[in-house]
């Protein structure tokens, strides 16, 4: 018998990652995963691809020691312990994507903290935290490869859904598929319209309140569908 709520999700993970792709947020690198519907303690992920390449083929089932269950040949993404450790840090948490989106950078390697500035990215709530892994564990190939590192991450993201990294990137996690493909495009757009109005002058920011009442109106099912359908479309995915 077809399970046609893990075959609905798999579909939509390979299609998260062909949208985030295409909209520039993944580009060779970076990746998007899911936990299981079925079984909390595992979650599914493509085996290292460009995620503009990934395939139903590619995609492995991991428990949250980044252990796989049949690689088959496959290779898994280096990282892949990012998302199992915050899996395991956040019961909350059923969708994470771990990109370098470019205009992102400069707010992990400058004092300026990322602060939503228009209305769509009052999803990232009041400020986006950033993680740095020196104090810790010193000079490293920067990047997140055991659990040690990626249990410091996942505590430096806290109960929110975003955190960036110094150097290298970002995170974000949440509720499903459409919630953290969201989140994850508009941090890039936040990023961006908040560097060039700061460059223009002073900014007003989203207030606590503003931020508060936009993001749970934002993350509605309404709005979430709409721009998944939209972001689907863009990607090739459209239909009638």
């Amino acid at each position: 018998m077809t399970d046609r709520t893990l075959d609905a999700l798999l579909a939509d993970l390979v299609i998260a990652n062909r949208i985030l792709a295409h909209e520039g947020v993944l580009d060779d690198f970076g990746h998007v995963s899911a936990r299981d519907p079925h079984d909390p303690s595992r979650f599914w992920l493509s085996a290292s691809r460009s995620p503009e390449l990934v395939s139903r083929a590619d995609l492995i089932r991991f428990d949250l020691d980044a252990k796989p269950e049949d690689l088959g040949g496959r290779r898994p993404y280096l990282e892949t312990i990012v998302h199992a450790r915050l899996y395991a840090a956040r019961p909350d948490v059923q969708a994470i994507v771990h990109h370098h989106a470019r205009t992102v950078l400069p707010f992990t390697i400058t004092k300026r903290p990322l602060r939503p500035v228009f209305h769509l990215a009052a999803v990232l709530g009041e400020s986006v935290p950033v993680w740095d892994s020196v104090p810790e564990f010193g000079d490293t190939a920067m990047i997140i490869g055991d659990s040690a590192v990626a249990d410091s991450h996942a505590r430096a993201m806290g109960s929110g859904n975003s955190v960036l990294l110094r150097g290298h990137g970002a995170t974000n996690a949440e509720v499903s598929l459409a919630a953290v493909t969201f989140v994850a495009i508009t941090l890039r757009d936040n990023a961006e319209v908040q560097a060039a109005a700061e460059a223009m002058g002073d900014v007003q920011y989203l207030s606590p309140g503003e931020i508060a009442l936009t993001a749970k109106m934002q993350m509605g099912e309404r709005p979430l569908s709409r721009s998944w359908e939209y972001r689907r479309a863009r990607a090739g995915f459209g239909g009638i």
